[in-house]
């Protein structure tokens, strides 16, 4: 067993402190999209997607223990806040803390589950194996069974990954950037190659676990909620064709769950970085994750949606209606006659709605009022829709026009009222409260002593 050596004296309040801080850019944590009753004999379970979500005005997900095991790692990325060469406070935890801290944080119901990624300490077996015993001891002594997140470590013994998949909901391998190019200019130590490695054998794995449970239902579970990796935006040159054709490949190739983006954000000085003079790119972030959600649940492909003569993503429309706007030749669609395909691409109408239009047009034909309360958002849709052959208003089918009056209508970006921002709230923050905790009580609150 991998034994960490602790070298000074820190309190788990302050490694939770300065590990809590330095998880704080990697985005690629969610609910677990798994349902998992616990067994009545540990704590916990995934039912109800898995986690409480709650989110920053960023969409980040903060509803996880999101920590680093340590912020201590041999690699140089330039990009990163913890790469070896920057003069940061390190800190290490064992995995009896992250244990202690998982369930006395899930006891006082701050957290449903835990999201745990790390640094490269000495080596990715040694990383790994830590990571693995952590996971361990907090499902077989703590009886732990609530959602876990781990990070599969590039480079690692695959016999690691796999022991550490069996008891891991979900898995992410970080693709970190866009191409190999990218990955070698800023990431020099770490190899596209090594990165796509384990992401295959966690697919794999997934394959040969749900053979295995058609024919055992009591086998062990294998990363039962799938996995997901990251990919930094605005770091390097690569354009939003670019990124979404290699979304849409993962997605494909490997069967992701989630590919998650994070604006870049500058935390280093190098020549190699960008100035970034206007800050994190987090409107471009908002507009590749609509893409996104257009690939995985709408049936479009990225050559549809840009090209390389267009190949960024227009910055004052959603990627669909800008789609539409491009398509016009196509609209107005009928209400009462469209596939449910064609009613995915109708800008204001989302999954659930396309759904509850095909089944209530069965039972007779559709008007606008009963659109309205099927959850169609027509403010959008009027333009591109007809019910009964006649559209809501006398209104022109023509580019400029509907443009003109979409981008009249409010659309919830990731702002708040102060500009722009990239901020986790932290496991601390008083939210404004008037009366914040003191900082003496911090950890008798953690540790249960009051």
């Amino acid at each position: 067993m991998v034994q960490l050596k602790v070298t000074e004296e820190q309190g788990i309040m302050e490694k939770l402190g300065i590990l809590t801080d330095a998880a704080k850019y990697d985005v690629a944590c969610t609910s677990s999209g798994v349902d998992r009753r616990g067994d009545g004999t540990g704590m916990g379970n995934t039912l109800a997607a898995g986690i409480c979500h709650s989110f920053g005005t960023d969409g980040r997900c903060i509803s996880l223990l999101k920590i680093l095991f340590t912020n201590e790692c041999i690699y140089d990325c330039k990009y990163c806040i913890n790469r070896k060469s920057n003069d940061v406070p390190r800190a290490s935890f064992t995995p009896d803390e992250v244990c202690t801290l998982t369930m006395e944080f899930y006891k006082r119901n701050y957290i449903e589950g835990l999201f745990l990624s790390s640094g490269i300490l000495y080596h990715p077996d040694f990383t790994m194996e830590l990571i693995y015993q952590t996971v361990y001891k907090l499902r077989q002594e703590c009886r732990f069974q609530g959602y876990v997140h781990v990070k599969a470590i590039p480079g690692a013994d695959p016999a690691l990954i796999q022991k550490t998949g069996f008891l891991a909901d979900r898995m992410s391998v970080n693709l970190e950037l866009p191409t190999a190019e990218s990955l070698c200019r800023l990431a020099p130590n770490k190899h596209r190659k090594n990165i796509l490695a384990p992401m295959r054998q966690i697919q794999n794995g997934i394959h040969a676990n749900k053979n295995e449970l058609t024919l055992y239902r009591s086998a062990p579970r294998f990363v039962a909620a799938g996995q997901s990796t990251q990919m930094i935006v605005g770091a390097t040159p690569e354009n939003d064709f670019q990124i979404m054709s290699v979304a849409e490949n993962l997605y494909r190739k490997f069967e992701l769950k989630r590919v998650f983006y994070s604006a870049f954000v500058k935390v280093n000085e190098d020549k190699e970085l960008p100035a970034l003079a206007e800050g994190p790119p987090l409107l471009r972030e908002h507009r590749l994750y609509q893409a996104d959600w257009l690939l995985r649940f709408y049936g479009f492909t990225a050559d549809e949606l840009l090209s390389e003569k267009r190949p960024n993503f227009n910055i004052m429309l959603d990627p669909k209606a800008d789609w539409a706007l491009r398509h016009l030749e196509l609209f107005p669609v009928e209400i009462n006659r469209a596939d449910y395909q064609m009613l995915l691409r109708i800008p204001g109408i989302g999954v659930k709605s396309a759904q509850r239009i095909v089944r209530a047009r069965k039972n007779g034909a559709l008007r606008f009022e009963d659109l309205k309360k099927i959850g169609v958002v027509l403010k959008r849709a009027l333009y591109f829709i007809t019910c009964g052959g006649r559209m809501m208003y006398n209104t022109k089918v023509e580019e400029d026009y509907i443009t003109r009056n979409l981008l009249n209508v409010e659309e919830k970006l990731p702002f708040d009222k102060d500009g722009m921002t990239y901020r986790q709230l932290s496991l601390f923050d008083d939210m404004k409260v008037t009366m914040p905790p003191r900082q003496e009580d911090l950890p008798k609150t953690v540790l249960g002593q009051i």
